[in-house]
């Protein structure tokens, strides 16, 4: 029996998306090459081609990084989506270092989205519809308005995109954050406060 040409496609592109995703992965923890070198014991040189593409990746290689990265195998791997395929989370590249992780799938109700954002120069907008910004990992710079924020792991903002913003990272390093959009202009319900003094 003649074997399946697209099972070795699948495999290069399986192999192809890791350099990029461990890329993502490091500038998301904030980490510089020389930084995970020291955690790894692997060189610079190794892991800018593995990032690259130019090296292809081994198991000798990747489970030094899971572990620094405290992720799955699999998670660098991208194995292929097995079981209920609602749970399978498709990542979305845009600017180069930038992922967009879509969490919710419910049309026309608040979108969740896991963000890891390179840095890139400011350029307001403005749409119908509110947004709240949680920040994971990094510092977060936000423009609404006239106003110009820095949030650090731990911090949210919501604001109405009605209002000319941006947000990016605060420095030279990628942020990541939890970014929920509410297309209709729609706001969370706080049901709890600080306790009473």
């Amino acid at each position: 029996m003649d074997a399946d040409p697209t099972a070795n496609d699948d495999v290069t592109q399986l192999i192809a998306a890791i350099g990029p995703r461990l890329r993502a992965l490091r500038l998301g923890r904030g980490l510089t090459l020389d930084a995970l070198a020291a955690g790894t014991g692997i060189s610079v040189s190794t892991l800018s081609r593995l990032e690259s593409g130019h090296r292809r990746p081994t198991l000798d290689l990747l489970i030094p990084l899971a572990r620094a990265h405290r992720v799955a195998l699999d998670h660098l791997i991208a194995a292929p989506a097995t079981g209920d395929p609602r749970l399978h989370l498709q990542p979305r590249h845009r600017d180069p270092g930038s992922v967009l992780l879509p969490l919710t799938r419910y049309p026309g109700r608040v979108q969740v989205f896991k963000q890891v954002l390179a840095p890139r120069e400011p350029r307001l907008v403005s749409h119908a519809g509110y947004e709240w910004l949680y920040v994971l990992a990094g510092d977060l710079r936000l423009l609404v308005g006239d106003r110009d924020l820095t949030l650090h792991p731990g911090e949210a903002a919501g604001f109405d995109t009605a209002e000319p913003h941006w947000f990016g990272p605060a420095g030279a390093d990628a942020v990541e954050i939890l970014h929920l959009y509410g297309p209709h202009g729609d706001q969370a319900v706080l049901r709890t406060g600080p306790a009473p003094a």
